[in-house]
Formats: structure tokens, C-alpha cells, sequence
């Protein structure tokens, strides 16, 4: 096994629990559309808010990997519906996108983030690569990272090699010469070596591996065990 010159790590669930956070900045949202436009999300309710989400979703297969994009069209769509015109619509959803950004980057990371991190850009480069829309430097963390691909800049989700050749094409290393750290089997570990790269599964939480999936050639369940 070659050694890598280059890290490159998922976002949600690796660094930080996405669950709490997702559910706060969805929480948020629809606490501000009720205060500020009650009159368009008076027959809403979080799950209804889901639905247009997901509509939104299934009318646009062709943008299913920018999360950005779908959660704003579903917040164009809810004023649309309510009688708005396209231009205020298109600013409502703007503001109704920032409240919820604002929220989903208040992460909590796990205790090793940090002092891990700081460790490893000793020896490597580091890089963000992310299905999500999480920003490193709203989360606080943008000075450990010397980049951040994202599925809705690269054009396609993990495990779509799509997204590690534009990590490949950043980092300007051969792709064997890069680890992928991440929590997803399929996503992050068949994903990475699908196309090229080294990769580990980061499982902290003794989860079992899907018995449909070639074991990883490495698991840790902590930053810490990476040398």
C-alpha cells in the first residue's frame, strides 16, 4: 500500500452527529416561517415541509446531489403556492435558506476532531469531501483544510466517482496517493476505492458491516488511530 500525501475526510457523522443538527436547523426554519410569514406556512408542519422537499427531489432527479438547490426550490415552491410573485419568492427563499444554513453549521464535533486534525496537517494535506452542505469555515474548522469538495460543486454525491476524481483533480496527487476517511461503507469506503483511492471506515459506534459490501481493508473507531 502506497502511503498517501493526501487525507480527505466526510463531514457528517465523521467529524460531527448530523442527526441533531439537521433537525435543529429544520426546527429553526420552520420556527421562522412561522413568525415572519404565517400566512404561507399556515398549512404546514414539519413532515409537509419534508413532502415538498422530497417532491422537489423527484421533479429534479437530474440535481439529487445538491442539497443546497433542492432545500431552496422547495422554499420557492412554498411561496409560489402561497400566491407570490417569482422575484419575491426567489428573495424569500433566499432568506428562509440562510436561516437554515445558519443552524445546520452549528455542529458539535466529536472530542478528537480538533486535536486530531491539528495533529495529522503536520504530516498531510488535508481535505473536506462532502455529500452534504456543511461550510468549514461557518463550522469553525476551515483553517485545518487546505479544500472542501462538495457533491453540489462537483457535480455528483458520493459514491459517484464524479466526486473523488474533482478531490483527485484539487489535490493534484494521484488518486492511490490519497486516504479517504469516512462513516458510510458504501459511500465513503466502496466509494474511495472504487475509484483509486486508500480508504478507511471511521465506525464509532460498533456498527456492523453490510454483509452485502467487500469488508474494508482498515476500520478504526477514533481520528486518533490514523498515524
Amino acid at each position: 500500500m502506497t502511503d498517501p500525501l493526501v487525507l480527505s475526510f466526510d463531514l457528517d457523522d465523521t467529524l460531527w452527529p448530523v442527526g441533531p443538527v439537521i433537525a435543529a436547523a429544520e426546527d429553526a426554519l420552520l420556527a421562522w416561517l412561522r413568525a415572519h410569514h404565517p400566512e404561507t406556512v399556515n398549512a404546514h408542519d414539519m413532515e409537509s415541509l419534508r413532502a415538498l422537499r422530497a417532491a422537489v427531489t423527484h421533479r429534479y432527479p437530474e440535481r439529487g446531489h445538491d442539497l443546497t438547490f433542492l432545500r431552496h426550490r422547495a422554499l420557492k415552491d412554498l411561496f409560489l403556492a402561497a400566491g407570490r410573485t417569482d422575484a419575491v419568492a426567489e428573495a424569500r427563499a433566499d432568506e428562509g435558506l440562510e436561516v437554515f444554513l445558519g443552524q445546520r453549521n452549528r455542529v458539535q464535533f466529536y472530542a478528537d476532531v480538533r486535536p486530531e486534525l491539528t495533529r495529522l496537517r503536520l504530516r498531510y494535506r488535508l481535505f473536506a469531501l462532502s455529500n452534504g452542505n456543511a461550510d468549514l469555515a461557518r463550522c469553525g474548522i476551515a483553517d485545518l483544510f487546505d479544500g472542501h469538495i462538495t457533491a453540489g460543486a462537483a457535480g455528483a454525491a458520493k459514491p459517484d466517482a464524479r466526486i473523488f476524481a474533482a478531490l483527485v483533480a484539487k489535490a493534484r496527487v494521484p488518486a492511490s496517493q490519497v486516504l479517504h476517511i469516512g462513516d458510510d461503507p458504501l459511500a465513503d469506503v466502496v466509494g474511495a476505492t472504487g475509484a483509486g483511492m486508500q480508504a478507511v471506515w471511521l465506525n464509532r459506534d460498533a456498527k456492523r458491516w453490510p454483509e452485502s459490501l467487500a469488508p474494508p481493508a482498515r476500520t478504526i473507531s477514533t481520528l486518533a488511530e490514523i498515524s
